[in-house]
This record gives C-alpha cells, sequence and structure tokens, in this order.
C-alpha cells in the first residue's frame, strides 16, 4: 500500500551551493499525489513535482524545476524519502536549495522515524513495473544500468586514484513493510555523507558552486587521507553514492523491479537512465 507521514517535520539549514539557508516542511500527502515541492517564498506557491520530467539541472546535484521555478539538491530528502517509504509528501520550501544539514540523509530519516508513517488505501501504482530488458547509459568508463530482477536492488562502484578512496563497491535492497520503515536503509545508507576532494574544491568555489560546503556537511580527501575523520563506514563514498542513486531514480516514482548497477557514474547519468525507464510507464 502506498505510504504517507503521521505527522509534519520541520527542519532548516543551508544549501551546498547556494550557501543560503533555507527552512523545510514537509507534510502527509493525499493518495496518489506523490512526493512534490511547494516554493512557499514565491508568489502563487508554485509547485514542483518530484519527477523525471522536472530534471532542469544535474551539475554536483540534482534541480528540479517548472515555468522557471526551481529547486536544487534534492537527491538526499528524495532518497530518504523513498528509502523509507514515504509515496507520498507536500515538501515545502522557503528558498532555492534544500538544505544540506550534515550531508547526508540521516537527520532526515530520524525525523521520519519520530514522526512514523501510515498506511493509505490505494496501491503503489508501479508496483508491477518490470525491467524486462536490460537498460543502460554510459560515458566513457562510466555506467549506470538497470538488470531484470524479481525485487529492487542497487549496487554501485567508486575507484579514485586517492589512497584514501580507491576502488569500493557496496549493494542494498529495499525492504518495505506498511506503517514501518527499512531499518537497513536507516543504519547502513541514510548516514553516508558527501565527499569532495581537495583539489577540486578552489575550483568549484571560484566556479560559484559549494558555497555552504564545509568540514561539518561533506567529508574532504587528499593525498594523505580524509581531512576530518573518522568515516561512519569504512567505505562510505561509495554508500553516499547509493545514497545519491536511490535519490534520482526515486524520480520515477515506486522503485521498478531491477537491479540497477553503477560504476563511476553522476547525477547525469542517473538521470539519463530514470528517464529511459520513466518512458516505459
Amino acid at each position: 500500500m502506498q505510504q504517507t507521514l503521521a505527522s509534519e517535520i520541520t527542519l532548516t539549514g543551508v544549501g551546498l551551493h547556494s550557501g543560503v539557508t533555507t527552512q523545510v516542511r514537509i507534510l502527509p500527502a493525499g493518495v496518489d499525489s506523490g512526493r512534490y515541492f511547494v516554493r512557499v517564498d514565491l508568489p502563487n506557491t508554485p509547485i514542483i513535482p518530484a519527477q523525471v520530467p522536472a530534471v532542469t539541472q544535474t551539475v554536483l546535484s540534482t534541480q528540479l524545476g517548472k515555468d522557471e521555478k526551481s529547486v536544487r539538491t534534492v537527491e538526499h530528502l528524495l532518497a530518504a524519502l523513498a528509502g523509507m517509504g514515504v509515496d507520498n509528501a507536500r515538501i515545502e520550501i522557503d528558498g532555492p536549495e534544500v538544505p544540506l544539514l550534515d550531508g547526508s540523509a540521516k537527520v532526515w530519516v530520524e525525523s521520519i522515524t519520530q514522526v512514523g508513517l501510515i498506511p493509505q488505501t490505494s496501491t503503489k501504482k508501479s508496483q508491477a513495473l518490470f525491467i524486462n530488458e536490460p537498460i543502460w547509459v554510459r560515458q566513457d568508463d562510466a555506467f549506470v544500468c538497470a538488470f531484470p530482477a524479481p525485487s529492487t536492488r542497487f549496487t554501485y562502484g567508486l575507484d579514485f586514484e586517492l589512497p584514501a578512496i580507491g576502488n569500493q563497491w557496496h549493494s542494498w535492497s529495499p525492504s518495505f513493510e506498511p506503517g514501518k520503515s527499512d531499518a537497513n536503509f536507516i543504519t547502513e545508507i541514510a548516514p553516508a555523507r558527501t565527499f569532495g576532494l581537495l583539489h577540486q574544491i578552489e575550483y568549484l568555489q571560484k566556479s560559484g558552486l559549494i558555497k555552504g560546503g564545509s568540514l561539518e556537511n561533506a567529508l574532504v580527501c587528499g593525498p594523505d587521507g580524509w581531512l576530518n575523520p573518522p568515516l561512519r563506514f569504512a567505505n562510505e563514498p561509495v554508500r553516499h553514492k547509493i545514497l545519491d542513486l536511490v535519490g534520482d531514480l526515486s524520480l520515477i516514482g515506486p522503485f521498478p523491479h531491477a537491479h540497477f548497477l553503477a560504476y563511476k557514474a553522476s547525477h547525469n547519468l542517473h538521470v539519463q537512465l530514470a528517464q529511459k525507464i520513466w518512458e516505459l510507464r
């Protein structure tokens, strides 16, 4: 069955790229309404659906927009909602970017756990959506694909020259029960924080990005190791990439039955795959 929040959630924080402080209120929403953003700071409070056709940008984050109104860096919050089994949610935000918080989805899922979920009176619309043939997108040696499978699974691989990261792989399967959240997602995926490379920071800042980034909300890795240890997991970077993938593919709606496999991919490749699957609906 579809699920929504049992009560509202309110959190405030700084956006990673804009550096702007925004407040987010997540409220219960009706059956079949899906997950959607509302820019309450703008005239007529425009609604931006958290769906594949609304993607307007994928540079170091995923941005959604409609009629020139947008909201950026939606992936961690959407991953938290999808990973916890929240099908319908109204997300009110008073600025252009979702707060980064601690760089993971941990605070979001803790808030969802605190208010709880309630089952609704309709089944998930994409419950029977199966991937019958492999679907993939690639760029050089990076790729993301979906393989036919009896259930949903996410597997990700990374390969960096920096010794502290190196080659990492991780896999996660969601398991939802009515009225309950996914305990494995809460402990194994949601706490994984975003990460950056020390040699790229100056360039990104000069490009007008990561204005709100700090050692408090992102892991930073250099030639000699991590600048702000300890890590929450030995392979925290690749777990965070699964978090990003879950958030980006949540734009399809309920996850199809498929094994999603990614290697060295990006938000751009994630969304390209989501677009191909969206066309199968």
